[in-house]
């Protein structure tokens, strides 16, 4: 569906965005994050066409957004960052005039624009001038305006900013529903947001992909974590054998239990190491109370992302 190779973007000797490439397919909801400055905005400015590369390719639905940008950008909704409305018209009056932007035929306009005003929850401030409106609602306007012509591709840069958490709710609810249709790139710097509604995380770095993976291989870590009632000393003899484990943390005890973690070679799958530890541990006669991978979240993941090289993450 997208495919960008080699993308750059200078500001005569600053690079924003430094020969990044990737594919996303028709489906996927990507979460695109960086710090500030990472390049994101940029990025998001030329896959909408917005903002020429000043190298590289961009490939959208089989057409090259070198030659091909005005047909490109009808299958494409975009929020911006700092979402551009016009304050003195009614959001009615608003979406109506986008629908004709985008073409919608008049018959068909009322409808079209009822639909977006549904889905973004804006019933009850529909016939409210935009001036009026809280930032919240406004970012929904923006939201209502993207997805106003049912696009194929959906590029929201900071869907959630200024909502509260029960339109945060929402907004998660409704992005997983367009998803359904269309394919959906969220930029964003809170990482919860990536983590409630993103199949797949890219991350930049001072312009650079410096991260490309799905969230839920991403957060596997190579460490279980086994609670069982065998002291140090003898539970050495239950790992003995297993050839996949490279160390065992005694982590902590309480009581008789002990935790532990143990440390998996990098190519060892844990699904098939777990149960040969389950069955040292009842073969030893101990009793096993947890074992489980260990999960990281997604800000841990960011942080050992940007930490400099020799350095440990902060926790």
């Amino acid at each position: 569906m997208i495919s960008v190779n080699g993308l750059m973007r200078n500001y005569d000797d600053f690079v924003a965005v430094d020969q990044v490439s990737f594919e996303i397919k028709h489906g996927e909801i990507v979460g695109l994050l960086g710090h500030n400055g990472a390049g994101k905005t940029t990025l998001l400015k030329m896959l909408t066409g917005y903002l020429e590369p000043s190298s590289g390719e961009i490939i959208i639905d089989s057409l090259d957004m070198e030659t091909k940008r005005r047909e490109i950008q009808q299958k494409i909704g975009y929020l911006p960052e700092n979402c551009p409305v016009y304050p003195e018209m009614t959001i009615i009056d608003y979406l109506n005039y986008v629908a004709e932007l985008h073409g919608v035929k008049k018959a068909e306009r009322d409808q079209i624009v009822y639909r977006a005003i549904e889905r973004t929850a804006l019933q009850e401030k529909a016939c409210q001038a935009i001036a009026t409106l809280s930032r919240g609602f406004r970012q929904r306007v923006g939201v209502a305006q993207a997805i106003l012509h049912e696009p194929e591709i959906l590029i929201l840069d900071e869907p959630t900013n200024g909502l509260d958490p029960s339109q945060i709710q929402h907004m998660r609810e409704l992005i997983k529903e367009l998803a359904k249709k269309a394919t959906v790139i969220i930029s964003t710097h809170i990482m919860q947001e990536v983590q409630a509604v993103c199949d797949r995380v890219i991350i930049l770095r001072r312009g650079q992909k410096v991260l490309d993976a799905k969230l839920a291989e991403l957060q596997k870590a190579q460490r279980l974590l086994v609670t069982v009632d065998a002291k140090p000393e003898d539970f050495a003899t239950v790992t003995t054998g297993i050839a996949a484990i490279s160390s065992v943390n005694h982590l902590n005890e309480n009581r008789s239990l002990h935790y532990y973690a143990l440390q998996l070679d990098d190519q060892a799958p844990n699904d098939q190491v777990a149960p040969q530890v389950a069955k040292q541990i009842v073969n030893k006669g101990y009793q096993l109370h947890a074992l489980h991978q260990e999960q990281r979240d997604l800000e841990r993941v960011f942080k050992e992302i940007n930490t400099p090289q020799g350095e440990q993450p902060h926790e």
